[in-house]
């Protein structure tokens, strides 16, 4: 069925439009785009009066657990969440079950995404064997497998050197590599951030440079080599400044910041609500200002989610023993669109950190709706009131300290390859 979108807010950054249109999707393909256009024989139309449509949503930064940890998510329910927070596409970390560091893994992940038939699922390879930053994993047998990067995220690649090889192999393969800059001698046995907040608590704190040096060190191994990288999860005013600068300097660094980090600070860990854990941890209110800083200015490139799903018994702990991680799929756009309302970016700046540059970051042919263009489309109620209900969200894991909260936005149709995959239901 082809379909006809009437009457939106069409947002394109790749094209830079922002006005009133109609689309005319056929065959899976932006065919038109215009005023007044008709619909044709077998066509559906939605009528998006007062809704933003934009490029698909991209997500560069999901975990989906599978294969090996199914217990907490798996690429099914993981499309479900995707679509229900208006993603068409995403792309999945390496740290399962085994680790995606060969072509088996890759091809299990590609084939099982493609079997679930919702959303686009791009593999991230693993830059190390295992994951352990001990000995590269083969990235070129990766790239021809399917994966659109390399990450060891959830740990480091502690060996400098090992690292500098990395960056290295990866510019002369063209595969982006995704850094999870951590210091672990820096985190010690911390299980928050460090500050007033972790002081009364009685919690062990995680230093902000903990974050902040390792930042530097990835920034200057990319400088040195003259190679692009990617810095996964800011949370720090230090890691908004050192890659602000590295820019100006003409550093090829890209970094991608999440929704908590600038919703909620670590007072959302009073109580000692497990859901609020995770790595980088949420830091003070001067680091929230900062990230939002660096999303206005453009030093911060992308907004993922560092969706990281965990079975209740994982989280349901004393605070130092839960995992760390909290979903987001579901709530990533109606706590991005709250930048907006704050006047911290505007239509097409959020278009472009939530689907065009991640689209450009990792290579993808996705993030625009030019005439030609596989029509990966997101409709958006921007206004649209709603609480977060556990039994409501399509994730399998449900640790999200949004839980119960009021969200103003959210999506009203996901459509992938000009197929409706997901249409919200009239309350």
């Amino acid at each position: 069925m082809n379909i006809l979108i009437k009457g939106g807010r069409v947002i394109d950054p790749s094209q830079q439009i922002d006005a009133i249109l109609d689309i005319l999707i056929v065959d899976g393909k932006i065919r038109e785009h215009g005023t007044g256009l008709q619909a044709g024989k077998d066509c559906e139309v939605i009528d998006a009066g007062g809704m933003l449509v934009t490029p698909g949503l991209v997500d560069m930064h999901v975990h989906l657990r599978d294969p090996g940890q199914e217990y907490k998510e798996d690429i099914v329910t993981g499309a479900r969440a995707a679509v229900a927070g208006g993603f068409t596409s995403i792309a999945c970390m390496p740290n399962t079950s085994p680790v995606n560091d060969n072509k088996a893994v890759t091809t299990y992940i590609i084939n099982k995404a493609k079997m679930q038939g919702l959303v686009n699922v791009f593999p991230v390879g693993s830059i190390t064997e295992g994951g352990k930053g001990e000995n590269l994993a083969e990235m070129g047998e990766l790239k021809e497998s399917g994966c659109v990067a390399v990450s060891d995220d959830g740990r480091p690649v502690a060996n400098s050197e090992l690292m500098r090889r990395a960056l290295e192999y990866a510019k002369g393969m063209e595969i982006m590599l995704i850094s999870h800059s951590e210091d672990l001698a820096l985190v010690g046995e911390g299980v928050m951030n460090e500050g007033f907040t972790s002081t009364e608590l009685g919690l062990k704190g995680i230093s902000r440079v903990a974050e902040d040096a390792a930042v530097a060190r990835d920034v200057y191994l990319a400088e040195f080599t003259d190679s692009p990288i990617h810095i996964a999860h800011v949370s720090s005013r230090g890691s908004v400044r050192i890659i602000r600068d590295a820019k100006t300097r003409g550093v090829k660094v890209t970094c991608e910041t999440a929704p908590h980090y600038f919703s909620i600070t670590d007072d959302a860990v009073r109580g000692y609500d497990t859901n609020a854990r995770m790595n980088p941890p949420l830091r003070e209110a001067a680091d929230v200002e900062a990230v939002k800083a660096g999303l206005k200015d453009g030093t911060i490139d992308a907004i993922a989610t560092d969706h990281a799903p965990h079975h209740l018994d994982e989280k349901d702990l004393e605070f130092n023993l839960a995992l760390n991680g909290i979903i987001g799929l579901e709530t990533s756009l109606a706590l991005s669109l709250s930048l907006l309302r704050d006047g911290v970016l505007n239509a097409k700046q959020l278009v472009e950190k939530m689907s065009f540059n991640p689209s450009n970051i990792l290579s993808l042919d996705r993030g625009t709706l030019q005439i030609g263009a596989v029509a990966d489309v997101t409709i958006i109620d921007p206004i649209a009131d709603w609480v977060v209900r556990e039994e409501e969200l399509c994730s399998k894991s449900k640790n999200s300290p949004f839980i119960g909260a009021k969200m103003k936005g959210r999506a009203l149709y996901t459509i992938v390859s000009g197929k409706v995959v997901y249409r919200r239901q009239a309350v």
